[in-house]
């Protein structure tokens, strides 16, 4: 295993060391994993649950993957539905709508595909847009998007960890901000 270099962080009494990868030359970030993570979700979960309070909603909407657990978690403390944006399109899917977007833990572009099923849901409901980190914005951008498509109407934006410039995150409903590394 290699020795890599970390950036701790502390949510709701929860420690973890997130590990810095290079994501291009001269740029690192932390990366947060949450998957397989309970003790983190549920951390996470209840506070962003707290921070939710008061917002008029009926639908939580997130990106899969790594948000996927949190998304679930916030569902059953808020007892709202969830909604997961796929990333890859399956015949199943029927008539789905998309959206492309940018990732910057890929540095390629990515399609978001709403599952026909999911599509009736959406149409007139106000939902929350739920990421583990808002980075670049270009998820968030292509969610809202593909809402938007669907007549859905974005009522809130949250996520665990805004990440890079905080005053262009002043909207987002987060727990905490990440610095990124350069050398």
């Amino acid at each position: 295993m290699v020795n890599r270099e970390t950036y701790p962080v502390e949510l709701y009494g929860v420690k973890r060391e997130l590990p810095l990868f290079e994501i291009k030359p001269g740029l690192r970030i932390a990366i947060l994993n949450i998957l397989g993570d309970t003790e983190l979700v549920a951390a996470c979960s209840g506070g962003l649950a707290e921070k939710l309070q008061g917002i008029d909603f009926d639908v939580i909407v997130t990106a899969e993957t790594k948000s996927v657990p949190l998304a679930h978690m916030l569902a059953v403390e808020t007892k709202k539905p969830y909604v997961v944006l796929r990333k890859t399109y399956k015949p199943y899917m029927g008539e789905a709508l998309s959206a492309e977007t940018l990732s910057i833990t890929t540095g390629e572009p990515q399609t978001l595909y709403l599952d026909e099923k999911d599509r009736v849901m959406m149409k007139g409901r106000k939902v929350i847009i739920v990421d583990d980190v808002i980075s670049t914005g270009s998820t968030l951008q292509g969610m809202q998007m593909l809402l938007q498509k669907a007549g859905a109407e974005v009522a809130a934006e949250a996520a665990i960890f805004t990440e890079g410039e905080r005053a262009k995150w002043a909207q987002i409903i987060s727990l905490g901000h990440l610095p990124v590394f350069t050398d």
